[in-house]
């Protein structure tokens, strides 16, 4: 970004002798647009760079050079007092940047920047920082399981050159410290009583056995060293597999069987039986402030609670017309029975979702253009999850792509317990998780250089989960759900969004069970009972997380409706996917002003 440099002159104070006329001073130029503009690109920029030796898993998910230093680093005190410093001297030089005299896209990056900062400075500050510091991690998302996929031969890392296979190895040294780091944390828990359901403890220490079971040749710490690319040197590559063998022996391993030993013999006894926040230390007060982070608005559980059970009964009355459609006579509760047992309704073999998967996308693809004037360059691949992970992650997920587009992003899918997977959710997963959901989303922004990084890369998870689960929603205009088998699965996966309002809010505020719950789930879709628990115990380790899609995706749903009836004939699909994709993942409320801006000035 271009720096504005003043003129010297203008600043210099010139004396004169007693009696002398005065010496006027040359005028000062006025400032214009560009120049506030520049200024606080001055400011996202030093933040940015602050960040990114603050934030190393952000900089190695964008495939960028990563310090093993500050990766080393992760889950200290130390570590969070700079990044609280950081975002508080952010704020502070914000406040010399008067907003009304930006341009217009720069308000934008303004508003975001602003409570990013705001946020990141109250997270980190001391009433909530004693809340989740001392609980690193747990089974969802963890860097136990996080990590091995990011430095896997096809992972986030470039295997390239020599030198890019020894800086991994730093960079896997330096995860097994951080792991040690995360075991001192925990301990810190224990002695405060805020500490993590044993649920939770117990699926964390199933995935550490499943790392510590693969050998080392199978090991994703090794898989880069199984081939090379013919710019490695072959007289190198004998010295490169030993050293990666020797590593996943005496540092990989090591770590992974400390943090497993704590786990099973010190804090699964001290963790809380109940599963919701309520019953921890500080966690209703936590769990609002979860709501606000997630959904970037504020309401009230119990009015998430009440719009959940409104939006369960709506789709049931949809899914009422759609089983008729499909030739069932009995009840919606029966029938949901009948989905889960009814072989016509799951694949047989690993390879018929494969070829489902593949023939929606040709689909899908044929569609794009009457809905987006732009596509993002970075292409998609589709594959199935590692079989190490397969067994606690959910449906299908996105793993995105370099920002150069030349590493691709990558939907997968769940081969794992085959009969407990539907053919019926294929069109909708597929929209939700590729094309135009996360896909369309992550790499649009982070393509678009004119953005300032922190939009580029980073979001909410309100827009980012809001913007997919409307993504779904354009299966309907593209022709996707004429098929009553496909209209089936998004009805169900839309009530899954719609029962994770009741069953998240009911689990941290009214004191559910993990198997009320799951009986919850089960009464209520056709979803299966391997997937209901892998959801439930997903909304109990990232409490609120799950309400942030159906209220993203109604806000974004009611924007659009506002604007076709604003503009009429005037609306078109293709620039409202524009507005609401073209600054990044905006807070719904900075979203929501975008486009009563953009529907006025049409």
């Amino acid at each position: 970004m271009a720096v504005i440099r003043w003129p010297l002159a203008c600043s210099l104070l010139l004396l004169t002798p007693l009696g002398a006329a005065p010496v006027v001073a040359a005028p000062q130029p006025v400032a214009s647009a560009a120049d506030d503009d520049a200024r606080l690109a001055r400011i996202f920029a030093e933040d940015a760079r602050r960040e990114d030796r603050l934030d190393p898993l952000n900089t190695l998910y964008r495939g960028e050079a990563t310090d093993p230093g500050a990766l080393a680093e992760l889950f200290t005190d130390a570590l969070d007092a700079r990044r609280l410093a950081s975002a508080r001297r952010s704020l502070a030089e914000l406040r010399g940047i008067d907003r009304k005299r930006l341009s217009p896209a720069r308000r934008i990056s303004y508003d975001v920047f602003a409570r990013d900062k705001r946020e990141e400075a109250a997270w980190l500050s001391p009433d909530l920082h004693a809340l989740t510091a001392v609980r690193p991690f747990n089974h969802f998302g963890g860097l136990h399981v996080e990590f091995p996929t990011l430095m896997a031969r096809d992972g986030a890392v470039d295997y390239k050159t020599e030198a890019d296979y020894r800086r991994a190895l730093s960079l896997d040294a330096a995860m097994a410290h951080a792991l040690d780091n995360a075991v001192v944390q925990f301990r810190r828990g224990m002695a405060t009583g805020v500490v993590e359901p044993r649920l939770t403890v117990r699926n964390m220490i199933g995935q550490i056995d499943a790392v510590l079971a693969q050998p080392v040749e199978q090991s994703p710490f090794y898989s880069p060293v199984l081939s090379f690319p013919d710019t490695v040197p072959e007289a190198a590559r004998a010295g490169l597999r030993r050293d990666y063998a020797a590593l996943v022996t005496t540092r990989i391993r090591p770590a992974y069987q400390r943090l497993r030993s704590f786990l099973a013999a010190e804090y699964l006894p001290a963790a809380r039986d109940a599963v919701g926040l309520s019953a921890m230390k500080g966690g209703a007060l936590l769990y609002r402030r979860l709501i606000a982070r997630e959904t970037t608005l504020s309401p009230d559980p119990a009015q998430v609670h009440r719009l959940g059970l409104s939006e369960v009964a709506r789709i049931q009355r949809e899914m009422d017309q759609v089983k008729r459609q499909l030739g069932f006579t009995g009840t919606l509760r029966t029938f949901f029975d009948h989905v889960r047992t009814d072989p016509r309704y799951h694949p047989k073999t690993t390879e018929e979702l494969a070829a489902g998967y593949a023939a929606i996308r040709a689909r899908v693809d044929a569609q794009v253009p009457r809905f987006f004037a732009q596509v993002p360059r970075t292409p998609l691949i589709i594959q199935p999850y590692p079989a190490y992970r397969e067994k606690y992650e959910p449906g299908g997920s996105y793993n995105q792509g370099s920002a150069d587009g030349t590493r691709p992003g990558t939907f997968f899918y769940n081969n794992y317990d085959l009969p407990s997977r539907f053919l019926t959710g294929l069109a909708t997963l597929y929209l939700h998780e590729g094309v135009p959901g996360h896909h369309f989303q992550v790499s649009l922004a982070q393509e678009n250089e004119s953005l300032p990084p922190f939009q580029r890369f980073e979001g909410n998870t309100a827009f980012v989960e809001g913007w997919a689960l409307y993504a779904e929603t354009l299966g309907y205009d593209m022709g996707l759900y004429d098929d009553p088998m496909q209209h089936w699965g998004t009805l169900d996966d839309e009530m899954l969004r719609a029962m994770r309002l009741v069953v998240d809010t009911g689990l941290h505020t009214k004191g559910w069970s993990r198997e009320t719950a799951i009986d919850y789930m089960l009464a209520n879709s056709g979803m299966g009972r391997t997937d209901a628990t892998a959801e439930v115990e997903r909304y109990i380790a990232i409490p609120a997380q799950a309400l942030a899609y159906k209220l993203g995706a109604l806000t974004i749903q009611r924007l659009r409706k506002q604007a076709e009836a604003a503009l009429g004939r005037k609306f078109d699909i293709r620039q409202f996917h524009e507005q609401v994709l073209g600054s990044g993942a905006l807070p719904l409320p900075v979203l929501e002003a975008k486009i009563d801006r953009w529907v006025a000035a049409k």
